[in-house]
């Protein structure tokens, strides 16, 4: 029995199909730490479960996962012309921990997905990845045809990968781990699994942790509502508030634990242009949400009872200044009149003491001063660029074509990848990327299952909504998310050449 073997960049997806023209990987190089990836791609004539030997070679433990496929109804935008794919079908995304063995289905190619993580201290000079694989026979009948040891060289230079600079945000849903788990909000099953997450962010590149100081008021329909995930336990008697930070204080020492030293807190107004108030429970019943509008003296005076003692709080915590907040998502130009009431109330509550940012693809939203630290579109950038603007951030989600980057399962890496060097040839100090875990379906309009359904109920391209995929304790990284990493690498490594 034939075993056919292939070492391939990361670049490269292997699809579960005969075919595979991807060109073979000859070597590797690596700063000292780096994260380092590459495939194993395999293809047996029958049925197969080899099983693997690495070899002692002075490299670092490595990690090898399968790069498993998902089916997806919409890989990528039907008319942009840099895809690989754009029709239905299964494309290859999870990264799923093996128990030592890889199963093969005859005539198909399968790809390992190997890790490497060089520690900063490590000792420069070439090394080898070596790797031999034989077949269970406790599974399947037959041996292969040959014991080659495959090979790879590997050589770790001397620079180390300098510490990121970019704002990496990526918004993580603590109501989507309540409702896959089926766990309670805050019960120590959550914050067990939240921690894992949490620390799988920051060994990715993520920066500011997403805080819901009430239920976050995103990617929900008009009159809707996200499940109850909300930090801040408030009560209310006469017209006076009181505030207990309880919660937020172990959502803090959870995330440093993690490695978070900064936080960005959910919006305070509605998306798409601040016409309302979010969800915010008082004591114990909905008090704030579609029914409030943005402007009412009640938000008002909530607000202002609310941000004297929050940000007295997050002093003490030695956050003053690390917590980035917003006003709403993505308003249009349609709705200036409306941010503009709610971006005034909340810097005059801040006292210029800590940054405001949104993802605004209108330009007149900063001329007019409503905000500082816009967030433009890939695709509106450029206009961005000619304005006098402080800190310079970019953003992307699910559904955007036209040659911009994106991480789309029907576009090839290297469009993901690309976004590290265009980081750095704009030279720019944040990018914001929305989905961390949404498992919903647009709209926050229920819980889906990210194995089985990979666009947010046939609404965003696959690769759109979450980074990671659901496992059994924990996070299962995608290939899009590693490529993505791999890109804020090229980004550091870049900053310390220049």
């Amino acid at each position: 029995m034939k075993l056919n073997v292939k070492f391939l960049s990361s670049l490269e997806k292997v699809f579960c199909e005969p075919e595979l023209n991807a060109k073979p990987l000859e070597n590797l190089t690596a700063l000292r730490g780096e994260t380092l990836s590459f495939q194993i791609a395999l293809n047996s004539e029958r049925c197969s479960a080899p099983v693997w030997d690495v070899a002692e070679t002075g490299l670092p433990p490595v990690q090898i996962r399968e790069a498993a496929v998902v089916p997806c109804l919409m890989p990528a935008v039907r008319e942009d012309p840099y895809t690989l794919r754009t029709t239905a079908g299964l494309y290859p995304d999870p990264l799923v921990p093996l128990p030592g063995r890889i199963r093969l289905t005859p005539g198909n190619w399968h790809s390992l997905w190997i890790t490497v993580r060089i520690p900063v201290d490590y000792t420069p000079g070439k090394y080898e990845f070596r790797v031999r694989f034989k077949n269970d026979t406790e599974l399947y009948w037959g041996e292969y045809d040959d014991d080659c040891e495959y090979r790879l060289p590997v050589e770790i230079l001397s620079p180390v990968l300098p510490e990121q600079t970019l704002s990496n945000l990526n918004w993580f849903y603590a109501d989507c781990i309540s409702e896959y788990y089926k766990v309670p909000c805050w019960s120590e099953h959550h914050w067990g699994l939240m921690e894992k997450y949490f620390r799988n962010m920051t060994e990715h590149g993520i920066t500011h942790l997403f805080t819901p100081l009430w239920s976050v008021p995103l990617d929900t329909a008009i009159g809707g509502e996200r499940p109850t995930a909300q930090l801040l336990i408030i009560s209310c008697r006469d017209g006076k508030y009181s505030f207990d930070f309880s919660l937020l204080k172990r959502w803090i020492d959870t995330a440093r634990r993690a490695g978070f030293s900064r936080l960005e807190m959910s919006h305070v107004f509605t998306q798409w242009g601040a016409s309302a108030t979010p969800k915010i429970i008082v004591n114990g019943e909905k008090r704030f949400g579609w029914h409030v509008k943005a402007d009412s003296a009640e938000y008002r005076e909530f607000l202002e009872q609310l941000f004297p003692p929050l940000l007295d709080f997050l002093r003490g915590e030695g956050l003053e200044g690390k917590c980035l907040f917003h006003v709403s998502d993505e308003p249009s130009d349609a709705q200036l009149e409306s941010y503009a009431y709610a971006s005034n109330l909340l810097k005059r509550l801040l006292h210029g003491k800590y940054t405001v940012v949104d993802a605004l693809s209108h330009v007149d939203f900063f001329r007019n001063g409503l905000i500082a630290t816009p967030i433009p579109v890939t695709n509106a950038l450029d206009e961005f660029m000619k304005e006098n603007i402080r800190e310079r951030w970019v953003y992307y989600c699910g559904n955007w074509e036209d040659g911009v980057p994106n991480r789309q399962f029907g576009m090839p890496s290297a469009r993901n990848r690309i976004m590290g060097i265009l980081l750095f040839v704009y030279n720019l100090d944040g990018f914001l990327n929305w989905g961390y875990n949404f498992w919903f379906r647009s709209f926050s309009r229920g819980l889906l299952d990210p194995w089985k359904e990979t666009e947010a109920g046939r609404t965003f391209r696959g690769g759109g909504s979450f980074n990671v995929y659901p496992g059994e304790n924990g996070p299962v990284d995608s290939i899009h998310y590693e490529v993505f990493h791999e890109a804020l690498q090229d980004l550091r490594a870049l900053r310390a050449l220049e």
